[in-house]
């Protein structure tokens, strides 16, 4: 903006008239009196030498341009800058700068455009602060570095995570393992308790047969099983067989399976000669079709002892010992070969 030149000094051009006055002997140019003179532009002779700039207002509006014309020529040597050190370029976004006229008009001589003050944050919106910028000299530089340092702690956040998230999944795979082999674990627990529990309960049921034995035994001796417990035929007039037949030559001796009482001995009609043993539980046995009877009704007698012989009176087709088991003198009979294995005998 050019500023206006001083007016010089217009120069005394006396008035002619009379020299001669009152009281003096010659005329003075100081004293008057004078003419008006205005000067114009082709009688003001031009001024020479150093020119006066007036003060202009709007100052701080021509410091705003001056300080956004060094952010753009900041950034731009930023660019520059990594051009000329061999790195990547950064991208920068910057808002638009206001124009150049719009900077100088400033409403105030102390007032600072909203554009101006958007323009100088440019920056610090961005990322950069002022004491970078200062202290650096290279915004774009500042500007890498500060993307740079934010990827690598987004990258070590996201590292962090990815740990947390196996180590997650590590810790309930070993849970599920250990689960999975505590579970097997006693399964095979289990399956083990079970085995020797059957064990001892063998081994509990041979013992008790074992001791059983002592007090039970085999009705007779050097014998063939013929005829076993509900087998049919024509031959017994139920159409099945009541009991289990010892086969035996005549004369052999049968003896008390347990230790009981005599409550029946003699004829009984098909069976042939029939001797009934009562235990103490209630429990018949009838020995039939012997050929001779030792005891007699109401007789106690122990295990072992001898109570007849083997015969073959009443329907038979031969010698043999017919045995019938009667729980509680009940009608209907069991079958004897269980009833004698329950008590540790095998026939």
């Amino acid at each position: 903006m050019a500023s206006n030149r001083p007016v010089p000094e217009a120069p005394f051009i006396p008035a002619q008239r009379d020299t001669e006055t009152f009281g003096y002997g010659a005329y003075r140019a100081e004293e008057g009196p004078f003419e008006e003179w205005n000067p114009t532009e082709d009688s003001v002779a031009p001024v020479r030498g150093r020119h006066r700039v007036a003060k202009q207002r709007g100052g701080f509006a021509r410091s705003s341009t001056v300080l956004g014309v060094g952010v753009i020529a900041a950034v731009g040597a930023g660019g520059m800058a990594s051009a000329n050190t061999g790195k990547p370029p950064v991208s920068l976004s910057l808002p638009d700068l206001p124009s150049v006229g719009s900077l100088f008009e400033d409403g105030s001589a102390h007032a600072q455009p909203a554009e101006a003050a958007a323009a100088t944050t440019t920056l610090s919106g961005v990322g950069v602060s002022a004491a970078e910028d200062e202290g650096n000299g290279d915004a774009g530089e500042a500007l890498r570095n500060r993307i740079m340092a934010q990827a690598e702690r987004q990258q070590g956040q996201a590292e962090s995570k990815a740990t947390a998230a196996a180590l997650a999944a590590a810790e309930k795979q070993s849970a599920a393992a250990a689960a999975k082999a505590e579970k097997e674990a006693a399964a095979k627990a289990a399956e083990a308790k079970e085995k020797a529990d059957a064990e001892a309960k063998k081994a509990a049921e041979e013992k008790r047969r074992a001791e059983l034995a002592k007090q039970y035994t085999l009705p007779t001796s050097s014998y063939t099983i013929t005829s076993t417990f509900g087998q049919a035929g024509s031959m017994w007039s139920s159409g099945y067989h009541t009991g289990l037949d010892f086969a035996a030559p005549t004369g052999t001796l049968i003896k008390a399976v347990h230790s009981g009482t005599i409550t029946e001995a003699g004829w009984a009609g098909s069976y042939g000669y029939r001797t009934i043993l009562t235990l103490d539980d209630g429990t018949e046995l009838w020995f039939c079709h012997q050929s001779s009877i030792s005891v007699s009704a109401g007789q106690k007698v122990g295990t072992g002892d001898v109570i007849g012989r083997v015969g073959a009176t009443g329907n038979v087709t031969g010698p043999h010992l017919h045995l019938e088991v009667h729980p509680g003198g009940q009608a209907t009979g069991i079958d004897p070969m269980a009833w004698l294995h329950g008590k540790g005998l095998n026939p």
